[in-house]
């Protein structure tokens, strides 16, 4: 049963095979990440950890029974009680209810251990599996943006 948890440093092999494995399946709804995210992924990693530990984002990883990482669920730059969420679920797992499920299971951590009462997120407008996840979890449209130059949606969920 996969397990939404706490972005920690030894998730951190797992997390660099989901990236690479998924990239191409990623890039064809939302901004590659590009060559330097993959190049410099151990120090990233750990420049998230500290702002984790400092309260400005909570990233998260859906793990498998494995160990290995099914998704990402982040809230993040998190102030005066907002954040904004972004997720992404791997290829292999999609079309099974688990962002559905792991951006639920995210709402009721920000409302309950994180003390958030509204969430923000953007999807391109192309992107119907997302844009279904965050209406199935209370997500209301509220703006017709640009996402790397491509038509998008703003959303906006109070908790």
């Amino acid at each position: 049963m996969p397990e939404l948890q706490l972005l920690r440093l030894d998730h951190a092999c797992a997390l660099l095979r989901f990236e690479r494995e998924n990239r191409a399946y990623f890039a064809a709804s939302v901004p590659d990440r590009g060559d330097d995210f993959f190049a410099e992924f151990d120090a990233r990693l750990g420049a998230l950890l500290v702002e984790q530990e400092t309260g400005v984002c909570f990233f998260h990883v859906v793990v498998d029974d494995e160990g290995e990482v099914l998704g990402r669920v982040n809230l993040l730059d998190v102030t005066a009680g907002w954040a904004e969420l972004g997720y992404r679920i791997a290829e292999r797992a999609a079309g099974r209810g688990l962002a559905t499920a792991s951006v639920r299971e995210v709402c009721r951590l920000a409302s309950r251990a994180y003390g958030l009462t509204s969430l923000t997120a953007r999807t391109t407008v192309d992107n119907a599996g997302s844009r279904a996840v965050l209406a199935r979890t209370g997500f209301e449209v509220t703006s017709q943006i640009q996402l790397a130059g491509r038509p998008g949606l703003g959303f906006v969920r109070n908790l």
